[in-house]
Order: structure tokens, then C-alpha cells, then sequence
């Protein structure tokens, strides 16, 4: 079965920095669009970043030029980057992949921006 588990989340002050990995397995991971989402409390869960098959990104336009999405087909995961982090970025942080007409998430992971 298709599982996604996050890592790399944390307690981080404003203007700083983390990585997240996302770990793949129960797919062909290199065929797949790979996206990452998130959600603050009290508000819908939203799009942040996504990363073709090919390795094109797309970003929403509160991240762009803060954050980088990439992957890594050989170790079957997804990372991001995320530079001049702002209070507004705390959030619970998940990888998704649409495979057919199902999304599979991960467990998700908090990112919390705070001094």
C-alpha cells in the first residue's frame, strides 16, 4: 500500500529555516506528481508547493521565493526547503500524492515560526 512519512518539522525563530523530507514507498515514485500541503489551526488545508514527474515546480504565491521543492527519485522522497520562515507559515505540513482517483497523506508534521 502507498505510504508517505514526514520528517523534518520543528520549533524554528522567525527569519529561519527548515527542511522537511517526505519518504515514499508503495509507488513508482518517479512517475508521480508530488505535492506538499498544509494547514493551520482554524483554517482549510492548502496547497504549498508541488514538483512534477519531470521536476518542475510550482509554488503558491505566499511561499514563492521562500521555499524550494525537489526530489530525489533514487531515495523515493520529496523535500522542502523552507528559507525566511514567517509566523504565518506555522502550520501542520503534509505530503500528498494523487495516484488514479485517490490521495494518499502522510501523517503530517508542525512546523511552528515563533521568537
Amino acid at each position: 500500500q502507498v505510504q508517505l512519512v514526514e520528517s523534518g518539522g520543528g520549533l524554528v525563530q522567525p527569519g529561519g529555516s527548515l527542511r522537511l523530507s517526505c519518504a515514499a514507498s508503495g509507488i513508482i515514485f518517479r512517475l508521480y506528481l508530488m505535492k506538499w500541503y498544509r494547514q493551520a489551526p482554524g483554517k482549510q488545508r492548502e496547497l504549498v508547493a508541488a514538483i512534477t514527474r519531470g521536476g518542475s515546480p510550482i509554488y503558491a504565491d505566499s511561499v514563492k521565493g521562500r521555499f524550494t521543492i525537489s526530489r530525489d527519485n533514487a531515495k523515493n522522497t520529496v523535500y522542502l526547503q523552507m528559507n525566511s520562515l514567517k509566523p504565518e507559515d506555522t502550520a501542520v505540513y503534509y505530503c500528498n500524492v494523487p495516484v488514479l482517483q485517490d490521495d494518499y497523506w502522510g501523517q503530517g508534521t508542525q512546523v511552528t515560526v515563533s521568537s
